[in-house]
């Protein structure tokens, strides 16, 4: 079975949290691991990227689902909405409304459409209102899924994912490992073998109150609020970032070296541009 994968959405999708300087936006994530397990299983696969970091849904559909659906793919991952319930006044069932609008797009092109649950945060008394939002988009999600025939993979009931070793500092985003777990549910989800060699995780050892409050609070001086602020300022990470793979690529041929390739055209592209400058 060979294809052309595509994904699109926000940071989930393309990778942060996995960072890795070979790769484009110096991140890999689970998206580029499945596409490696798809060239392994048949080189004829294809695959592009069309994901963003801090894009709300509105911004996903808007910018990269007509891409997506032009490329005619046979498999298309949809991850967004996730920013959303972040703003200070989330309208959830407005959030749900128009994910599966979007659904429905991606559903109709007759591929095979694969969308996430999100993972629920496990949070202070600060973060409550998200974690309910949380909870109540992922129901959402569940019905949606069902009803449109997408593939779902629940991550909030992955139990795997209650391991800090999973995560990044962030608690948001998934860690290395993490990205290599999600690699491996989706591939199984779409029915595609993998070779992903995944590790066993010792049980998280509980804290002691005192303890368990310092963290909370390093977490909530360290990363909301700084994430508040920037909110606040309306400064976002994908305002300046560009998709890792906006054309559709043969992972066999490595993606690494295929990386390569690419950041040699925009280092050529880019000293053309200064030396028209310069005249």
């Amino acid at each position: 079975m060979s294809g052309l994968f595509v994904a699109v959405g926000d940071s989930f999708t393309e990778g942060v949290g996995d960072p890795h300087v070979h790769y484009p936006n110096q991140v890999r994530g689970w998206a580029d691991r499945l596409a490696r397990q798809l060239g392994r299983a048949d080189p004829a696969w294809r695959y592009a990227n069309l994901a963003i970091r801090s894009k709300f849904l509105d911004q996903v559909v808007t910018d990269q689902l007509d891409l997506a659906i032009a490329m005619r793919p046979t498999h298309i991952s949809f991850a967004a909405g996730g920013n959303d319930l972040l703003s200070l006044r989330a309208d959830v069932d407005g959030i749900a409304t128009r994910y599966e609008a979007a659904l429905r797009r991606l559903v109709d092109t007759g591929a095979e459409v694969v969308v996430f649950t999100t993972f629920v945060p496990q949070a202070s008394g600060l973060l409550k209102p998200l974690v309910r939002r949380v909870e109540a988009f992922n129901s959402a999600i569940r019905d949606l899924a069902a009803t449109h025939d997408a593939t779902l993979v629940d991550q909030a009931r992955m139990g795997e994912y209650d391991q800090r070793a999973l995560w990044a500092m962030d608690r948001i985003h998934m860690s290395r490992p993490g990205h290599k777990r999600m690699a491996a549910a989706v591939a199984e989800r779409i029915g595609v073998r993998h070779t992903l060699k995944l590790s066993n995780f010792v049980p998280n050892e509980p804290s002691g109150w005192r303890a368990a409050i310092e963290a909370e609070a390093k977490f909530v001086r360290g990363e909301v609020v700084p994430l508040v602020r920037r909110r606040l300022r309306g400064e976002y990470e994908g305002d300046t970032t560009r998709p890792k793979w906006p054309d559709p690529i043969h992972p066999a041929d490595g993606l690494k070296r295929l990386a390569a390739e690419q950041a040699a055209v925009e280092r050529r592209l880019k000293a053309w541009g200064e030396a028209l400058d310069r005249v």
